[in-house]
């Protein structure tokens, strides 16, 4: 990896930390000052907002790291693409909002959707402009867009929530976080003009036709169990699983997420200059990475899993969710890096082909496991997201991109995780959060202690030249 890479992917951890612990900071103060249903009813607002972003998108934003046109000039077309795209969008969940949100078993929610509707075209202007840092590996400009505007959508979020004002305190931080990035990022220097090139447009409709609806599957299969579980078990259900979830969530973005973000500008420099023989040793470097760090983190996680009580007694039930969870975020986060390697290799086809498959089988499943309660639903989804595991690798060695099975760095993940487990036994039960810190260290040092001396020279790779 290159000197940019490395100091790209620190910044880009530094990012997401500072971004997704403002949403950790979020997620707590929501469970502790919402019930359940209200809980639901918002992740089911935030559901369909998600999947609005994506379509807006289309992964169009990754025609502006591969592109060999002059940049500016792609990116200001994609910029009008992409904002005229989120306006259109926006008008038409703002119009059917009432009927959408009863289909989701939450029609309370639908004013809350208009509201949050509004966020589309501003998030379209700031993916682009983050898109353009993201082609150079300045993730160091992103500090102030992403982290910035998260920090203050948590400030309005937390606030609003402490002083009473209900579910509708996330959708008013949401449009703050919103209207705020594109101005930070203009602040940073991302100051994009909208624009039109033929050339460019036919690159990203090109781009569109295929990667686009793998963007599209890719967020529905995030998403789509909120909205199964919202239609048949109701909010109240999907505020339990909302909040398992988003905690399970939180090691596959802050670890595998800044991976795959590095890793796809990295392959598409080694693609472009003509050095696709070096694809599976930097996958292989970047998958023991993904292995061994978010393997640590789900470990903990899943042991502390009961200490979910500290925000209330009736999140008891998030508890075997949770620890579920941690299973999907660990395959889904393998998933993610080799999908990086796909796609940049030019297989976007097939990346279409792995995700539609993911998606067939979830959709399938959760038809018959969802009315048997979110406990199956989880389970539903840890048994998918493995299935798809091996049927990636396989893609992977027809293209010439796979490498050795990384039994070191898995042997040293179970080593790591079966201490983690014993010494769980034996330490004091956890009933607060100071003591659920202490334990949690406790656990993470014990998982270090065994699990990174034996990957130790992979990891120190990453540093190496590509």
């Amino acid at each position: 990896m290159t000197d940019v890479a490395v100091r790209g992917s620190l910044w880009l951890f530094a990012v997401n930390l500072v971004s997704k612990s403002s949403q950790v900071v979020v997620t707590l103060a929501l469970a502790v000052f919402l019930t359940e249903a209200d809980l639901g009813a918002v992740a089911l607002v935030v559901s369909v907002v998600n999947i609005g972003q994506v379509v807006q998108a289309m992964g169009v934003y990754d025609v502006v790291s591969r592109t060999a046109l002059d940049p500016a000039r792609t990116a200001g077309t994609v910029l009008t693409m992409s904002v005229t795209a989120g306006a259109v969008l926006a008008v038409v969940v703002i119009a059917a909002a009432h009927p959408i949100a009863t289909a989701l078993g939450a029609p309370e929610a639908a004013g809350m959707l208009r509201l949050a509707a509004l966020t589309l075209p501003f998030t379209a202007a700031g993916g682009v402009q983050m898109a353009l840092m993201h082609r150079d590996l300045d993730f160091r400009r992103r500090m102030l867009p992403d982290a910035g505007g998260m920090l203050l959508g948590a400030v309005v979020t937390v606030a609003l929530a402490a002083r009473g004002t209900g579910p509708s305190a996330l959708v008013a931080g949401l449009l703050c976080t919103a209207v705020a990035q594109p101005v930070l990022a203009a602040v940073a220097g991302a100051r994009i003009r909208p624009a039109w090139d033929r050339t460019a447009a036919a690159e990203a409709s090109s781009w569109i036709a295929v990667v686009g609806p793998g963007a599209l599957i890719a967020v529905l299969l995030i998403n789509v169990d909120y909205l199964a579980i919202g239609h048949v078990l109701g909010p109240e259900a999907v505020g339990g699983y909302s909040l398992a979830f988003r905690i399970a969530w939180v090691p596959y973005i802050v670890v595998a997420v800044v991976l795959g973000g590095v890793l796809f500008p990295i392959c598409a420099e080694l693609v472009r200059s003509g050095r696709t023989d070096r694809l599976p040793a930097t996958l292989h470097r970047f998958t023991v990475a993904t292995l061994v760090v978010t393997g640590g983190l789900y470990v903990v996680v899943a042991l502390l899993a009961d200490g979910v009580v500290v925000l209330g007694e009736q999140w008891a039930r998030a508890a075997p969710v949770l620890v579920l969870l941690c299973g999907y975020g660990f395959g889904l986060g393998l998933l993610h890096v080799w999908y990086q390697v796909i796609r940049a290799a030019g297989h976007a086809r097939q990346y279409l082909a792995l995700e539609t498959v993911h998606l067939v089988a979830l959709l399938t499943a959760l038809v018959f496991t969802t009315e048997q309660g979110v406990v199956a639903v989880a389970i539903t989804q840890v048994a998918v997201v493995w299935l798809l595991v091996p049927l990636t690798w396989l893609v992977l060695a027809r293209n010439g991109l796979a490498f050795p099975l990384p039994v070191r760095a898995l042997a040293a993940v179970a080593a790591g995780g079966l201490l983690c487990l014993g010494l769980s036994t034996v330490l004091p039960g956890s009933t607060g959060v100071a003591g659920l810190i202490a334990t949690g260290s406790a656990l993470a040092a014990a998982y270090c202690a065994v699990a990174l001396p034996p990957t130790r020279t992979v990891l120190i790779g990453l540093k190496e030249r590509a």
